[in-house]
């Protein structure tokens, strides 16, 4: 069975070059969002084994949207953070959230997340 991911992040060409790499190495694309509430919404429509999230989301929190996220459904994806930036520089707020682990978006790829989520039971 594949893994159904939600991309959450505020730049579109990101978006879409995520779900064609992911969609190519067999993970299932379900939703994409650019902002809290859509994300919230797909979760509850979609229900993703996973979640891609940005760390900076624009004008919004990528830690806050992934707490957001987790509480309150009844079966949370698994939240991957996701940046350009170093994990280093946000190490403390990784380990504080309720993310699975963080990925670099350089790093993206199928075989990490399926790592990731082996990893995480």
């Amino acid at each position: 069975m594949a893994i159904r991911c939600l991309i959450v992040d505020d730049n579109d060409h990101f978006r879409c070059a995520a779900r064609a790499l992911l969609e190519g190495e067999g993970i299932a694309v379900v939703g994409m969002a650019a902002a809290s509430d859509d994300a919230l919404r797909q979760v509850d429509d979609a229900r993703p084994d996973v979640a891609l999230v940005d760390i900076d989301l624009g004008e919004e929190n990528g830690f806050e949207v992934a707490q957001r996220l987790v509480d309150g459904h009844r079966r949370p994806p698994h939240v991957i953070l996701i940046s350009t930036y170093e994990e280093r520089d946000f190490e403390e707020m990784i380990a504080g959230s309720p993310a699975v682990a963080f990925l670099s978006k350089s790093a993206l790829s199928g075989a990490a997340i399926r790592e990731i989520l082996q990893e995480a039971g």
